[in-house]
């Protein structure tokens, strides 16, 4: 396992963080992506520390909060030193039957987090974020409230989830503005299948150092290598088909991941992995699991190297079609790519 600096922070993360959303679902969407109870959370945590991970991310609405009181149990379960593991939470959604208990705003986040805290049993979030874009707060409101969490020791880095380009560069301007704690992260979606963050997200954090926390790295399910064509099998996109997949690029991608496992004695699923821990941009990949097996084939992943044909292979297979303007940049930029590689450039 190795760790790599969450964004431009002296906090080291391990390459893959346990995502808890399978953790106590009891009905509706929470059931159908997991119902693991305490037993079961204990031994899916205790397997990821065992194997070097010392990352684990939940949210205050993942089964209505029981996810992060079954993942406070797990965790002190471990008998480790609170600084041995690095947790992470998230607030936005919604959580009461009020007008203001959903939302980025001040009075919902110190009161959020507060009750994340409780949950979790720790006196402390090692990182917290806004798990989704509030169109309703000011910005600047949301920043403050971020701060004043880490002015009191409840929190000690602050990110920001499922939020654009422009919205993550407005926040650090504002916090550099103000003297406010900066977003060191974004959590996002990001897959062979789903790389569309490569064409705004990708450039802008790998500009202002800001880390990236991946969700979701086999698309629902669809690069488990579960599904065979046209058909949904009996995994989770049967009954909860999200994040949203082009089926008919998705089979191509599929197709040319399937010789690469085969070639390494791997599944579907590792290179999925794999691919996403060869980009330069990602700090930490979140995996979830129902079962054991299924945690350690994800960790697996670690120790599948891709060649650089197979980069290629893959990325053709997923490319994004050329947009407006990134097919102008790289056309006017391509001079200046020469000279800064030391190559002969035309003049044109």
């Amino acid at each position: 396992m190795r760790y790599n600096k969450l964004g431009d922070t002296g906090l080291f993360v391990s390459e893959l963080c346990l995502g808890t959303m399978t953790f106590g679902g009891s009905e509706g969407m929470w059931k159908q992506i997991g119902a693991l109870d305490q037993a079961a959370a204990d031994e899916l945590v205790h397997d990821a520390a065992d194997a070097g991970i010392n990352f684990f991310d939940t949210a205050d609405v993942y089964a209505d909060g029981a996810s992060e009181e079954i993942t406070g149990r797990a965790l002190r379960a471990l008998g480790l030193p609170r600084d041995r593991y690095v947790v992470a939470s998230k607030a936005f959604g919604t959580t009461g039957d009020g007008p203001n208990q959903r939302g980025a705003s001040r009075v919902h986040l110190l009161d959020a987090c507060k009750a994340s805290l409780r949950r979790l049993g720790t006196d402390h979030l090692d990182l917290y974020q806004i798990h989704g874009f509030d169109l309703a707060t000011p910005m600047e409101e949301t920043l403050r409230a971020l701060d004043v969490l880490v002015q009191h020791g409840h929190v000690r880095y602050v990110g920001l989830s499922n939020w654009a380009a422009w919205q993550v560069a407005k926040a650090l301007g504002i916090a550099e503005r103000l003297n406010l704690h900066r977003p060191v992260s974004l959590q996002a979606y990001y897959t062979l299948v789903g790389r569309d963050l490569e064409r705004e997200i990708v450039p802008m954090l790998r500009s202002e150092r800001v880390g990236l926390m991946v969700w979701s790295p086999l698309a629902g399910g669809f690069l488990s290598g579960k599904y065979a064509e046209g058909e949904a099998g009996d995994g989770r996109r049967a009954a909860f088909d999200f994040p949203p997949v082009d089926e008919a690029r998705g089979r191509a991608v599929l197709a040319a991941m399937r010789p690469i496992a085969d070639a390494r004695g791997a599944s579907i699923a590792q290179v999925a992995i794999a691919w996403l821990l060869h980009q330069r941009a990602v700090s930490s990949v979140i995996v979830g699991a129902k079962r054991p097996d299924q945690l350690r084939d994800n960790i697996a992943a670690t120790a599948v190297e891709l060649a650089p044909e197979d980069l290629a292979a893959l990325d053709a297979a997923s490319r994004l079609p050329p947009e407006y303007p990134g097919w102008m940049l790289d056309f006017q930029g391509r001079n200046r790519r020469d000279q800064l590689a030391g190559r002969r450039f035309s003049a044109d």
